[in-house]
């Protein structure tokens, strides 16, 4: 793998994809996040858009907002039954990547 750190709050590089479709977050990466061994990360892709991984918790946390009524501050440009439909579905992936714990 090569990579360039560009400065703290920036890094630059490329991975492989391995025969069983997995990649390895390098090391300055998961310093960068707090990314641990066992944390739960959201991969989010759209194929316009691309590919971007994020820590479940964030999302945990914009799922348990829209429960406490706050779908338009969270998401002002969706409706709020799609807020709600968004919210649910995380809670779902939490609760599946908890079951396998």
């Amino acid at each position: 793998m090569k990579s360039k750190k560009h400065n703290s709050d920036k890094f630059m590089g490329s991975v492989k994809v391995g025969a069983k479709g997995q990649i390895v977050i390098p090391k300055e990466v998961r310093e960068m996040f707090n990314i641990e061994p066992g944390d739960t990360l959201m991969l989010l892709a759209d194929t316009e858009k691309g590919i971007a991984i994020q820590k479940y918790g964030i999302f945990a946390k914009i799922a348990d907002a829209i429960f406490a009524g706050k779908a338009k501050e969270v998401l002002p440009d969706e409706n709020e039954d799609d807020a709600m439909t968004f919210a649910q579905n995380i809670k779902e992936i939490g609760d599946d990547n908890n079951a396998c714990d």
